[in-house]
């Protein structure tokens, strides 16, 4: 079975049901049901028109499931006629499924989970296995999304910043169970540059392409955190770097700026540079200047302490720093860097400890837990090897050295 042509066919057929007057969450089911007899009967017997053929066998399904409600079935077997058979009409309706599943009523989790079902064909079990939740839980969250759009009119126009945000949400996912969701959502991001007439798809296709580039080589083998500035710029993938870059370079020649665009140009200069000391870091401030200026997001300004850190140096950077609310995710763990490079390592490690405290993702408090660790090894040996004829400790309290 052909399972890419499977997925790529799924938001084509829902989309032609629900043309033909089917509720979302009954075009959907539908679909489901005659995916499941595709992987019976295909091996088999492969149709000439595989389109064709789900759109026929999901119609059926479609039907099936509507007579089956005794209430309504006199009325509805005189409206309802077969459609003649023959090659299904050439209307992609992927676009807007898209908007549908990501729906301004639904939850960023909801919309994530409705778009990887609906329009990446996913099952239910693969979306669970990938946000390592119970497959009944996948399910129950996929029934609510579906009952929450089933009114909503399949022609009404869509937001392409919220279908962006939710396929950047599947993205950052990246890779657990069976589904490479980082991999999924290029794939339905390359769709989407496709079929929309927008810089803004094009950008988040590049910003995507260009952190992939440095998948491999941003975990050591032990799986624990290698930061940008140690990986091995060998690993990265080159064909990606230049693909995402050619993207880019196309997209921000329309001269409609994005925050997609801008962040795939902070991306870019980071693949351009050959090692960490030569990042083109003023650039780069330049770039969240500008990022600033389109969402107005504290995260941004974090992220630009950073850079201003490196492009004017460690006081420069805490100066920004001081700025924002200390309440920001990271922030702690920013200040412990920009520390740190100032030449101020007991601070620095009592933030690492304390930004480790606050992590929720495993392999980040981690990676900060070793900082902090190495840190505190560094100043011990310091102290150890410092000569003391009052004989006080670092501290200032206890025996002398022995």
């Amino acid at each position: 079975m052909d399972e890419t042509l499977l997925r790529s066919l799924t938001p084509v057929v829902i989309g032609t049901l629900v043309r033909r007057g089917a509720g979302f969450a009954a075009a959907e089911d539908a679909v489901q049901d005659a995916l499941v007899e595709a992987v019976r009967v295909w091996p088999a017997e492969p149709p000439r028109d595989p389109r064709a053929w789900l759109t026929t066998v999901a119609w059926r399904k479609f039907l099936d499931g509507r007579r089956a409600d005794a209430a309504r079935l006199r009325r509805e077997e005189r409206a309802e006629e077969e459609p003649p058979p023959g090659p299904a009409p050439a209307v992609d309706d992927t676009l807007r499924l898209y908007f549908l599943c990501a729906h301004p009523s639904l939850t960023p989790s909801s919309a994530v989970a409705l778009t990887l079902r609906a329009v990446g064909g996913l099952t239910t079990r693969q979306i669970a296995l990938a946000y390592l939740v119970p497959e009944a839980t996948m399910a129950q969250r996929i029934s609510r999304a579906k009952r929450t759009v089933s009114g909503v009119p399949f022609d009404r126009p869509g937001d392409v910043s919220t279908v962006l945000r939710v396929l950047y949400l599947v993205f950052n996912e990246g890779y657990s169970g069976d589904v490479d969701l980082a991999a999924e959502a290029i794939r339905l991001t390359r769709q989407l540059a496709a079929a929309i007439d927008h810089p803004e798809p094009a950008g988040l296709l590049a910003l995507m392409l260009l952190h992939h580039a440095r998948r491999a080589a941003r975990t050591a083998p032990d799986g624990s955190l290698v930061p940008l500035a140690e990986q091995d710029r060998s690993r990265w993938d080159t064909g990606l770097i230049a693909e995402g870059t050619g993207i880019l370079r196309a997209a921000l020649a329309r001269g409609r700026p994005g925050e997609y665009q801008a962040q795939a140009a902070v991306a870019a200069l980071h693949a351009d540079a050959p090692t960490a000391d030569e990042t083109d870091w003023p650039q780069i401030v330049e770039w969240y200047d500008e990022l600033a200026r389109l969402t107005d997001s504290p995260v941004v300004r974090l992220n630009r302490a950073v850079a201003v850190g490196e492009a004017e140096g460690p006081r420069a950077g805490l100066a920004a720093l001081a700025e924002l609310d200390p309440g920001l995710p990271r922030y702690t763990a920013v200040a412990a860097h920009l520390h740190e490079r100032d030449g101020d390592p007991a601070v620095a490690a009592r933030l690492y400890a304390e930004a480790a405290r606050k992590a929720t993702d495993t392999k980040e408090r981690d990676h900060l837990t070793r900082r902090a660790a190495r840190l505190n090894a560094h100043l011990d040996a310091r102290d150890d090897a410092r000569p003391d004829a009052r004989g006080d400790t670092r501290g200032g309290a206890g025996p002398g050295p022995v």
